[in-house]
């Protein structure tokens, strides 16, 4: 993941997920649901339909978790990675530190989709605590990883990392409160708007550092140009609430369209009429009784 390429991957992995648990919690808040994801009914009384079995957040984790370490060991085509360390130097020091830095990152997201699976087509009852944990725990080894990345590096990769440290460690205290509160929606909110932020700000890191739009490399020497990193992330951090608010206003367009299209005509409350005087309405009573008696 040290290239252009790698961290634009990594960036477009984190977008989709964000985007994915933004439209997740748009509808969980227009609907009034009392969870993020409601816990799945025992084994006996789901649908037997393989597609209600499988969940496809745990299959999006593993394949695009899949998609991260694959390229980390053969790619370009025709190298090998696989190696840790190097037999043939008498000294047999560690190589591939980076690669085995990135794939260990994208393990844990992998072994959060495995929880994912087993929990929900494998048990006879869903374990939401453990899918929650699980998935907590990769984005603190994602922080411990990228907080060790920062060392021996340069002035400019420490302070883009750093940045992308902040909101990585708030997910992944949001997730571990979850774990025993995740019944509050404002930390999904909290939780999906700062994996936005993190989610553009890897795009924005793999830009800066390796593809600058001016076409010149960046100045880490240049104290001014690193005093803009601060205020870029700033963007950063509106760009992902005008996100956030922009799919939330989709889901509600939606939400409210499709509710509509569910109301059945005519079953709407409707106030009682006022223009009928006293003899009218005993009448109609009157009317009723008799009908009921001769049923």
């Amino acid at each position: 993941m040290g290239t252009f390429q790698g961290h634009l991957l990594a960036g477009t992995f984190f977008l989709i997920f964000s985007l994915y648990y933004s439209v997740m919690v748009s509808l969980a808040l227009l609907r009034g649901q009392r969870y993020l994801r409601p816990p799945l009914p025992p084994r006996e009384k789901r649908g037997h339909r393989w597609w209600q079995l499988v969940p496809v957040q745990g299959i999006m984790k593993v394949l695009i978790s899949l998609g991260g370490i694959i390229p980390e060991f053969f790619y370009p085509p025709g190298v090998n990675r696989l190696m840790i360390v190097d037999w043939e130097d008498p000294r047999r020091p560690f190589v591939f530190y980076e690669n085995w830095d990135h794939v260990t990152m994208y393990g844990f997201f992998l072994l959060s989709g495995v929880v994912d699976i087993a929990s929900r087509a494998c048990q006879a009852r869903q374990t939401a605590k453990l899918e929650q944990a699980a998935e907590a725990l990769a984005f603190c080894v994602l922080v411990l990883l990228m907080a060790a990345h920062l060392e021996n590096r340069g002035a400019l990769e420490v302070r883009v990392h750093a940045l992308f440290v902040a909101p990585a460690f708030l997910v992944g205290l949001v997730l571990a409160i979850e774990v025993w509160v995740p019944d509050q929606p404002a930390l999904w909110v909290l939780k999906t708007w700062m994996g936005l932020v993190l989610s553009s700000w890897m795009v924005q890191l793999s830009v800066l550092m390796y593809a600058p739009p001016s076409g010149q490399p960046w100045r880490a020497e240049n104290p001014e140009d690193l005093a803009f990193l601060p205020i870029f992330f700033c963007w950063h951090l509106a760009l992902g609430a005008a996100l956030l608010a922009a799919v939330y206003g989709l889901c509600s367009l939606w939400h409210h369209r499709s509710s509509s299209r569910r109301e059945v005509p005519g079953a709407k409350y409707r106030p009682c009429p006022r223009g009928y005087s006293n003899e009218d309405l005993e009448k109609l009573g009157a009317e009723g009784v008799l009908r009921d008696e001769g049923v």
